[in-house]
């Protein structure tokens, strides 16, 4: 397997499990995934975060408002893996309960990976809802 193919694996299966979770209200999963050192950053399609605190904030204030997560799946549109950094981006289709109201949408999504002592971690998100 290539490094381009253990990377998309991992997107495929921990990264994964990792959004659906968050969409059913647990962000451990997610937390486990991001980068622990500095910087950090996620430009939100609700809100924005810079750095560690923030971050980690956010994360808690998302899987307050998520449940009940009937789908999520994310439609890969470009990807690269150079040395210890890689990227995503695509679309990431969602039906939810926000705050217990059921909703659907489509989110943009481009993410920003590092390699930190062999493990993939996400470093920078961007979603939003495009026009």
């Amino acid at each position: 397997m290539s490094e381009r193919d253990d990377f998309l694996a991992w997107v495929g299966s921990d990264l994964y499990a990792a959004e659906l979770a968050i969409h059913n209200g647990d962000a451990d999963p997610r937390r486990a995934l991001w980068s622990r050192e500095e910087p950090v950053s996620v430009l939100g399609a609700w809100r924005n975060a810079f750095g560690l605190r923030e971050v980690d904030e956010l994360f808690t204030h998302l899987a307050e408002s998520f449940s009940a997560c009937t789908s999520y799946a994310f439609e890969l549109r470009a990807c690269d893996v150079v040395g210890d950094l890689a990227w995503t981006a695509g679309f990431e289709r969602t039906s939810v309960s926000v705050h217990g109201e059921p909703t659907s949408y489509t989110l943009r999504v481009t993410q920003v990976y590092r390699r930190e002592d062999g493990w993939w971690r996400v470093a920078h998100r961007h979603g939003d809802k495009g026009p």
